[in-house]
Order: structure tokens, then sequence, then C-alpha cells
């Protein structure tokens, strides 16, 4: 009498493709990000590259389902696999969606500032954007209000410090968060406000803005306004908004440990 009839399950070629194009998907996300946060990957091709893994991770899920139906219906190996590939897609697709959720809940803004009425001017960096980058044109909000709306709390601070100390503490902030400045700054005619221009990178993608400081000598005190505009993009799912924010964050601290003064 014969022994049972053993039976091998084929691999699902399915499975095995969804989970190295998933990982290849991961890793190219993170190459291109440090290149591009930190080396000599440009913004453009970077974009690209976006939406080449967000592609790639998209045909790992499709791949990792067809490999889900295979062990189901003929019982193919490959349903580790398709489970790796369907985490790994997963993950790499995260940013995408906040990004989309944040396309959907924030204004379409590309330029924000803590004084709306009459926000910073930009001396230098109009003349470094190149054609491919926003156009820097006069302030405005595409709706009046949105930006109020959305981010209340990008308001302008008054410190207790001359225009000298404060230009002196605007630098060591910048350069604790590892913005470059545009130099010189730039002096109004009567030497009452001085503007720091400084090349801002996010944090995690580091796609820069311009931002332009303000300060405004009052007297006894030093009045600080920001403006940050994106250098790509017609929509900066909030990121000008967080840049002044933690500018003004570090410019308290940096502030708080030389003097401590008192904020308005």
């Amino acid at each position: 009498m014969s022994g049972p009839l053993l039976i091998e399950r084929r691999a699902s070629a399915s499975a095995v493709w969804a989970r190295r194009i998933a990982v290849f998907a991961a890793v190219l996300l993170v190459t291109s990000t440090a290149g591009h946060r930190f080396g000599p990957v440009p913004t453009l091709p970077f974009l690209w590259l976006l939406l080449i893994v967000a592609g790639l991770a998209v045909l790992a899920l499709l791949l990792a389902a067809a490999g889900f139906a295979r062990l189901w219906q003929r019982g193919d190996r490959g349903g580790r696999a398709s489970v790796r590939a369907t985490l790994i897609a997963i993950l790499v697709l995260l940013p995408f969606g906040f990004a989309a959720w944040r396309v959907y809940a924030l204004p379409q803004l590309a330029d924000v500032t803590t004084d709306t009425a009459n926000p910073p001017d930009f001396f230098l960096a109009p003349g470094l954007r190149t054609a491919e980058m926003n156009p820097l044109r006069a302030w405005s909000d595409p709706e009046p209000g949105a930006q109020a709306e959305a981010y209340p709390t990008v308001t302008g601070r008054r410190y207790t410090l001359p225009l000298d100390r404060m230009q002196e503490m605007v630098a060591t902030a910048a350069d604790d968060l590892g913005w470059k400045p545009e130099e010189p700054a730039t002096l109004s005619a009567d030497g009452r406000e001085a503007t720091i221009e400084l090349a801002a990178p996010s944090l995690v993608f580091g796609f820069v803005s311009d931002v332009a400081v303000r300060i405004v000598d009052e007297g006894e005190t030093s009045y600080v306004d920001l403006r940050s505009a994106s250098r790509y993009g017609r929509h900066d799912l909030g990121d000008n908004a967080a840049k002044i924010a933690r500018f003004l964050d570090d410019l308290d601290t940096v502030i708080q440990a030389t003097y401590t003064p008192t904020l308005q």
C-alpha cells in the first residue's frame, strides 16, 4: 500500500514580488529623503522620487492582495511575504496619508506671517529664487481670515532687549535650528528696523522656506515679526506656521537662558 500523496505547494510570485517592491520603496524613501535633507538631491527630482515611492507602495499592496487571494483560492505559499509587504507598504504610505489629511484640513497657504496687516519684506530672497521656484509676491491671504483661523498662535512677540542685542539672539536661535542666514541684515533708513533673512529646511524632508525676521526698535523694547514662504508647492501642509512657532520658541529659550527678560 502506497503512502499518502504529498503535493508541494507553489510559491506565490505575487507575494514574493510584493515584499521585494515594498522593501525597495522603503529603502528609496529613506535614502532619497536623507539625500534631500542632508545631501545633493535637488527638490524637484526629490518630488518625483516621492511619487515613485508612493506608486511602488501601492503596487506592493496590490500584489500582496493578489498573494492573499492565491493563498485562499489555491493554497499557494506566500502568506508571510504578503503580510510583510502589506505592513511595510502601509508604513511607507503613512507620510503621504498625513500629507493628504493636511491638504484637506488646512488652507492652501505657502506664505505665512505673524503680521498679516504689514508683513515683513524680503530683500535678498527674491534674487536667490530660480524660475521653477514659487515667485515671492506681496503677501496675501487667499481667503480673508484663513491664516488666523488655521494658525491663531502665529503672532509676533515683544522683548525687553534693544535692537542690536535682539539681532544677536535671532542669529543664535537660527544657528541652533540649523537655518542658514542670508547676510547682511537689511536696515531701515532710520536704523530702527532690521530684517534678517534665513533659509529654513523642514525637520524631516528638508523642504526649504525663506524666512524674514523683522525686528522693530520700540525704545525700551523690540518687537519681532516673521514671515515664512515655501520655495516649492502651492500648499505648505502647515510647515511654515510650524517653522515660525519653532523659531519663536527657540528664540524665547535663547533669550531666557541669557537674560531672562520679561516677555509681553
